[in-house]
């Protein structure tokens, strides 16, 4: 079984919860709480002054979309309205290719597009922009655009490629 941390909430109920119980012999007390920090404060969005929404679930989760459309994403079912190969690029390139693409495939009303990143065999796992796209496409600029990310299917590059989802221009 995995640890996680505690969350503050669940330190001050034990706390709460031992506060008359003495230790065992030999045994030391837990440490005192330490003072609550401030949440971290959340940067309003642009788009809606005065509003403070939470941030989107993460890609690999397909929160907000339905089974049926997470399966046609996942079996490669959607039509693929573009797609972009990053292929031979510098990082901070294909960084640059990457955001103006989702930006002008969602702007023309795509909504499955293909982004190939190859493999990338490197000596310590997969090639850098392989490992990249998807922490790229959870920043503020593209995951407003984006719904669901999956690996491609092998006719499609396959451990090579991702599909991605996008939403809907309202």
């Amino acid at each position: 079984m995995r640890s996680r941390p505690v969350r503050l909430k669940e330190g001050d109920v034990w706390r709460e919860a031992m506060r008359g119980v003495t230790p065992l012999p030999g045994r030391a007390a837990p440490p005192p709480a330490a003072p609550a920090a401030a949440p971290p404060r959340r940067a309003r969005d642009p788009a809606a002054p005065g509003t403070q929404r939470t941030p989107p679930p993460p890609l690999d989760s397909f929160a907000g979309v339905d089974r049926a459309n997470a399966e046609r994403l996942k079996r490669g079912l959607y039509p693929i309205a573009a797609s972009l190969d990053l292929h031979g690029m510098t990082q901070a390139e294909a960084h640059r290719r990457l955001a103006l693409f989702v930006e002008e495939a969602r702007a023309a009303g795509h909504r499955c597009v293909l982004v190939v990143t190859g493999r990338g065999l490197a000596p310590d796992g997969p090639g850098i922009l392989k490992r990249s796209v998807p922490r790229w496409l959870e920043e503020g600029g593209m995951r407003r655009h984006i719904l669901a990310i999956a690996q491609a299917q092998p006719r499609h590059g396959g451990a090579g490629a991702l599909y991605l989802l996008l939403r809907r221009q309202r």
